[in-house]
């Protein structure tokens, strides 16, 4: 890593003590700096914290409150997650205080060459199979996922060398407080209408997710979906060389499926059938992997090798199992309607439906095309079931059921099922009325499906 200056004796406000606000506070005193790390949680929740504290780092806990401040500080290192309304934040920006993000500090001092890659959906699964890639045949070094997908930038930014790659899962929450990052290789999956009660209008998210191109050159890539013409517009804001891929639009460059056969610049990559993950979305992710190792000067088969036996990643259309001729798949990572509406076009076979979640004030009429071609049944649970309900209803399908939660929710997802059937969770809803996390209702739907299937094996 590099031993920059930047930091030295500066006092720096580290916001949220989850684990990249840890690593960051750790690697802001490596470097020289004095560090306050604040967190509104109270110190026996943050169990964490307590090696900071033995370090000589400050803490403040308990609260998250605007005279925090009242102490000088140079710099304030935000978790991407807290808003810029949040009260301290507020007051960092009226004063003109310096904000950023933890990849920003990672960025400034990895040796390791960076990838960088947003979008709405289709992130995790991007950055895995780039990773995986990147791994294949690689005589020097070693390429690492990091970022929104769960693993401190800093932390791993701190071991890297400038033989290794560091794949950034970047999201518009974590865009918003960089400065100097400069991936050699930008990827933009998607954008839709998501996080308005953050960025507050859709001109915000849009300009957040292209902070990921704006220190980019010329002699960097930027790979970005071709398939609407709203984001081919976008490419044109990045100084870089742009990669298209598209799965249903005709591009005459970089990565594209053409009768079921991927392409990259006119050379046939594979089969578009032999992804081992299902669905059109992954072919789209496969297709950005796809532009991105070519980018990079990886061999058609390291690509292969990955793509033909990448099985998905956890919660984002995973497969679960197979019982009485019914697969299982957990995809509870599809938190808005545009992933939900993704997988249900994934599938041929008849779908028997798990859905529901927090009411962020919106109805789910867009999702009826997706709903009459593909779902049988449905399963409805958590604050919006009857808005679910309402346009399943207007879509023509007559078998649904309300349960309290997920737990009962799978039992009668079964009984609707029939052999050759896919039982998907896939609620087009966030978590946060039922389950901490997207990942706790994956996990608690996995364990029920793997209760009842012994239950039938039991019978």
């Amino acid at each position: 890593m590099k031993m920059i200056e930047d930091y030295k004796g500066k006092r720096v406000l580290v916001l949220g003590a989850g684990k990249s606000g840890t690593h960051a506070a750790e690697l802001l005193q490596q470097l020289g700096a004095t560090v306050v790390l604040n967190d509104a949680k109270p110190s026996d929740q943050l169990p964490e914290i307590s090696e900071l504290q033995d370090r000589g780092i400050k803490t403040i806990t308990g609260r998250q409150t605007a005279d925090i401040l009242n102490e000088h500080f140079d710099l304030m290192v935000k978790n991407p997650g807290i808003p810029y309304d949040n009260e301290v934040v507020a007051r960092a920006v009226r004063e003109k205080m310096p904000i950023i993000t933890e990849v920003e500090l990672a960025a400034k001092i990895t040796d390791a060459e960076i990838i960088g890659v947003t979008g709405s959906n289709g992130k995790t699964t991007t950055v895995t199979m780039i990773t995986k890639i990147l791994n294949e045949q690689r005589s020097k070094g070693h390429a690492y996922a990091v970022g929104n997908i769960g693993i401190s930038a800093t932390e791993t930014a701190m071991k890297a060398t400038a033989d290794d790659t560091l794949v950034m899962e970047l999201s518009s929450f974590m865009l918003l407080g960089i400065q100097k990052l400069h991936p050699r290789v930008a990827v933009l999956t998607n954008i839709f209408s998501n996080h308005l009660d953050y960025h507050k209008t859709r001109q915000n998210y849009v300009n957040a997710k292209m902070r990921i191109t704006m220190n980019q050159t010329p002699d960097d890539f930027f790979v970005v979906n071709f398939d609407s013409d709203e984001w081919r517009q976008l490419s044109k804001r990045s100084k870089a060389k742009v990669v298209p891929f598209a799965r249903s639009s005709e591009i005459d460059h970089g990565a594209y499926e053409k009768n079921g056969k991927l392409y990259y610049n006119d050379e046939f990559i594979m089969n578009a059938s032999d992804i081992k993950v299902p669905g059109r979305q992954n072919v789209e992710n496969a297709l950005a992997a796809i532009a991105t190792a070519k980018s990079l000067g990886k061999s058609n088969l390291a690509i292969t090798n990955v793509l033909e036996t990448f099985t998905g990643v956890r919660h984002r259309l995973q497969f679960v199992l197979e019982a009485d001729d019914r697969k299982f798949y957990n995809d509870s990572k599809a938190t808005d309607i545009e992933a939900t509406q993704v997988a249900l076009e994934g599938f041929d076979q008849p779908i028997v439906l798990l859905a529901g979640g927090l009411d962020r004030g919106y109805t789910f009429d867009k999702m009826i095309p997706q709903f009459k071609k593909h779902v049988k049944a449905a399963v409805l649970f958590g604050q919006t079931a009857n808005l679910l309900e309402d346009a399943l209803k207007k879509a023509g399908i007559q078998d649904i059921t309300k349960v309290a939660n997920l737990d009962e929710a799978v039992p009668v997802a079964y009984r609707y099922s029939k052999p050759g059937d896919i039982v998907l969770l896939s609620p087009a809803n966030a978590s946060w009325d039922q389950f901490k996390t997207f990942e706790e209702r994956g996990d608690e739907f996995i364990k029920d499906v793997e209760k009842l299937t012994r239950q039938q094996e039991a019978q």
